[in-house]
């Protein structure tokens, strides 16, 4: 299983005006898919992420996007 977080600067155009990170979660067909849920539910429970795309390829591997939303603090002092 193999993690990798988008930079800002790969963005969708229909997210322009919505400020996203990006992460990819990538299972290859000999991990388990009880393990990647397991991995998926803890990002979305503890990581405030959200699942936007999942594709299953030829050959089973898989591949799931997740997002959220990036906070933008302001200083309050």
């Amino acid at each position: 299983m193999k993690e990798q977080f988008l930079t800002s600067s790969v963005r969708r155009e229909r997210d322009i005006l919505k400020q996203y990170e990006y992460l990819v979660l990538t299972v290859s067909p000999v991990d388990s898919l009880p393990e990647a849920r397991r991995r998926l539910v803890e990002h979305s429970e503890y990581g405030k992420w959200e699942l936007e795309r999942s594709v299953l390829y030829m050959g089973g591997a898989r591949r799931f996007w997740l997002r959220r939303r990036v906070m933008q603090v302001q200083r309050t002092v």
